[in-house]
């Protein structure tokens, strides 16, 4: 499975490892994102996606799967599927990315009504709930850090923990909560959360992660992360 970071030099995610420790080998590159998590910056970064595909599917890539949920969902749902037409014609590979990861999670679960829960700034969130929303699920509640560069510390698990149980709160019983970010580390928090709320909570990585392993044909089941992955 081969991974498009947002920033450059990003290290493969821990979580994928530990969820798939067996089966399926990671490749990462990145395209570097200086301009931060804004419109702007995704911008700049987009032209780079397609010579990092072409790479990852000469270093043996089976599949594509751009990461970072902002940068392909920040056009819409006709720009997501549209960048992941042009890197399978790029290089003959299926493609996906984060942002299929967190619909496919919602979908898993049987989610329509969605709180969600972000390091973004308002723009930024908004254009999740847009994106969302073209998807078909209702977004009853969106609360976001603010962040267009995540500061050391700002992102710890408490904050988060925090930050999703906030969000839930103020959804009006929502079907799932979605925690939207590919820096945020995530993947302990599933089970708590979902403990504290009692629905299925969906985020960037892990269920990002999910969704490529699936289109790899491998079976991406795996118990102790959470509903999603235990339905998967």
């Amino acid at each position: 499975l081969g991974l498009i970071f947002p920033p450059l030099d990003y290290p493969i995610p821990p979580d994928a490892k530990r969820l798939y420790p067996a089966g399926v080998q990671f490749l990462g590159d990145g395209v570097g994102l200086p301009g931060g998590m804004t419109l702007a910056g995704y911008d700049e970064a987009i032209p780079r996606v397609i010579p990092v595909a072409q790479a990852l599917a000469k270093r043996g890539a089976h599949v594509i799967s751009v990461f970072g949920s902002s940068l392909t969902f920040y056009k819409g749902a006709k720009f997501n599927e549209e960048l992941t037409q042009k890197v399978t014609k790029a290089t003959g590979l299926p493609a996906t990315t984060q942002s299929n990861g967190l619909v496919d999670g919602l979908r898993t679960v049987n989610a329509r009504r969605v709180a969600v829960a972000t390091a973004y700034t308002d723009i930024v969130t908004d254009r999740l709930k847009a994106f969302l929303q073209e998807h078909g699920f209702q977004v009853t509640s969106t609360k976001g850090l603010g962040f267009e560069r995540i500061p050391e510390g700002a992102a710890t698990q408490d904050i988060l923990f925090k930050l999703g149980a906030e969000s839930y709160a103020a959804s009006a019983g929502a079907d799932a909560l979605v925690l939207s970010c590919g820096a945020l580390r995530t993947l302990d928090l599933i089970v708590p959360l979902e403990q504290q709320i009692k629905v299925p909570v969906i985020s960037s990585t892990p269920h990002g992660l999910m969704n490529g392993v699936r289109l790899l044909g491998v079976n991406a089941g795996v118990q102790g992360f959470g509903m999603a992955f235990a339905r998967a």
